[in-house]
Formats: structure tokens, C-alpha cells, sequence
């Protein structure tokens, strides 16, 4: 929610909120309700803790452009087959503000990713000992297509589904650097 508060500010965005509050509230009850085996790190180093929370908010800026991407995604298919119920799509900010609010989003993330990767890669000691090669390959990968992707904006004018897509694809490759690594680490080894 402090983000998309923070993107409110200088993007005509109030109608996504009906989004973004119903998915905090969930997200806050379901941390709130759900148990999970918790052990509190306590010998960690303020480069790791600035790792951690830089890394989340990446994440949580990222997935917020994927679902960004996933909605001007539809709101382009809508506009060209000029169909008949496209109620939603009419309380929509413009394509323009989409595509400039989804670009905002991705440099916000990757800058945020960037320096998250930059002080993993100074502070973690070994990646083979914490199992974290997975994670960190994956990352890399994501990292690397949203740095594309950025970069074919700014010199080749990249937008709309192209755009979309590379966005949707990277952030799958964060989830799975994300995701896959707790369940490879907590199912599998």
C-alpha cells in the first residue's frame, strides 16, 4: 500500500486501489491467521538486514508492475477488438498513464533490485554452503530482462504488449528465484 500511495501521488492511479487495498487486507490476514515454523534470525549483519527488506520492497514494486502489466494487457486486446463489455476497462486510468505508470513502477523495482543483488552479492559468504545458487541465478535472469526491457524503452521506444510481456516474464523468473528457492530449501533438501 506504501507504494501504490507513493505512485498516487504523481499518477492519475486512485481507480487501481480497488486492487491494491483488498490485496493487503488479505495479504495481512493471512499473516495474521496463518502459522508457520518461525525462528528469528539473530546474528544477522545491517548489510544482510538491508539485503532482506531491500529485496522485499523490490519484489513488492515488481509485482505490482507484473499486475500493472497483466492489466494494460487487457486493456490493449480490449481497445483493439473493440469489444462490448469493457465496462472495466473504462474506469481505467488512459493507455498512456498506464504504460507511464508501468515504467515508473520498473525503474522504481529495478533500482531497488539492483542495489538488493549489489550488497547480497558483498554480504552473503557462500552461495553453495546457503543453498542459494538457485536463487541467486534466477534473480540474475530477472534482473537482467527488466534491465532490457528498461533500456529498449528508453533507446527503442519498447512499450505496450511488448512491454507487458517482458515485464510478466521477468517477474515470473523473480517468483520462481523467490518462491522456488523456500520450496527447494524447505521441501527438497
Amino acid at each position: 500500500m506504501f507504494f501504490y500511495f507513493l505512485f498516487c501521488l504523481y499518477r492519475p492511479i486512485v481507480s487501481l486501489g480497488i486492487l491494491a487495498a483488498p490485496t493487503a487486507l488479505v495479504g495481512l490476514t493471512i499473516g495474521y491467521i496463518g502459522r508457520a515454523p518461525y525462528q528469528p534470525i539473530t546474528n544477522i549483519s545491517i548489510g544482510l538486514e538491508a539485503h532482506i527488506l531491500l529485496s522485499l520492497a523490490a519484489y513488492c514494486v515488481l509485482l505490482m508492475a507484473a499486475v500493472q502489466a497483466l492489466f494494460l494487457r487487457l486493456q490493449i486486446r480490449e481497445l483493439k477488438h473493440h469489444s462490448i463489455h469493457r465496462f472495466w476497462v473504462n474506469k481505467l486510468p488512459s493507455l498512456q498513464s498506464m504504460e507511464s505508470l508501468l515504467f515508473d513502477m520498473l525503474l522504481v523495482g529495478f533500482v531497488l533490485l539492483s542495489i538488493a543483488l549489489g550488497i547480497g552479492f558483498i554480504y552473503v559468504k557462500d552461495l553453495m554452503a546457503q543453498h542459494i545458487v538457485h536463487k541467486t541465478v534466477f534473480s540474475l535472469l530477472s534482473w537482467l530482462l527488466f534491465g532490457a526491457l528498461l533500456v529498449g524503452n528508453w533507446r527503442a521506444g519498447w512499450r505496450g504488449k511488448r512491454a507487458a510481456n517482458m515485464t510478466i516474464y521477468a517477474f515470473i523468473l523473480l517468483a520462481i528465484g523467490f518462491v522456488g528457492s523456500k520450496f527447494v530449501l524447505e521441501m527438497l533438501i
